[in-house]
């Protein structure tokens, strides 16, 4: 597929593979491991809806060590920030890919909790993320309920990724998807909390920029830099 584009784009080819393959990849102080890296940049195209750039750079991702549970894990925990509406095909376009690989479906579960247990697991993830004034948030009204219930009882108890990992992803799907630094500000300190400090965090923007851009890469610095300082 973007191979293609080397014969109909081949000055425009040159120059992104390099900033993107080469440049940003090898940058001095900005390198991420193989694995942390295009589970980042799967996590951004979700957030920025590159579908046709997710299907081409999943197998590349898999190939680097990122599992089919991890993928799986990604795609999931990114509905309850991007909604199931701009999701569905990216769950459709993994299966395909898994499928091809030869991956049986459906993969082993996760889950850790049970309909009774989710909402106060689901808090007990929250206050490990941005402190104990957490444990008491769900109270505040439903919307506060089901964020700590469906997004943290649901996902974040899972196991696949770390909590650490998962605040990652969370991170890339605010920046990708624009119009969220109030969370993405709010996220970074979360991360920072975990041990995703700046510079990790500056990094992870810098190797997920090529796919989204300058201005929302800026923005997310912004953040970064908003949430050390506060």
């Amino acid at each position: 597929m973007m191979e293609n584009y080397y014969q109909t784009d081949p000055e425009f080819m040159e120059r992104f593979a390099h900033f993107a393959f080469d440049e940003v990849v090898n940058e001095p102080g900005q390198a991420l491991d193989p694995v942390t890296r295009h589970m980042a940049i799967l996590a951004t195209l979700l957030g920025c809806q590159g579908l046709d750039a997710f299907r081409e750079l999943l197998p590349a991702a898999l190939e680097a060590g990122v599992t089919p549970v991890m993928v799986k894990e990604i795609v999931y925990q990114s509905v309850d920030y991007l909604g199931i509406g701009r999701v569905l095909p990216f769950l459709q376009a993994t299966n395909d890919c898994l499928a091809q690989q030869g991956v049986s479906l459906p993969l082993e579960g996760q889950a850790t909790t049970t309909m009774e247990s989710r909402l106060e697991k689901g808090a007990q993830a929250q206050g490990a993320i941005f402190g104990p004034q957490m444990l008491e948030a769900w109270k505040a009204g439903h919307i506060n309920r089901w964020l700590a219930a469906n997004c943290f009882g649901d996902y974040y108890t899972r196991t696949g990724l770390t909590l650490a990992q998962r605040e990652m992803i969370t991170f890339c799907f605010l920046a990708a998807q624009g119009g969220c630094e109030p969370q993405l500000t709010s996220h970074a300190k979360g991360n920072m909390n975990l041990g995703n400090g700046k510079d990790f965090l500056i990094r992870l923007v810098s190797q997920c920029l090529p796919y989204i851009g300058y201005p929302r890469s800026l923005n997310a610095i912004a953040c970064i830099n908003n949430a050390a300082e506060g």
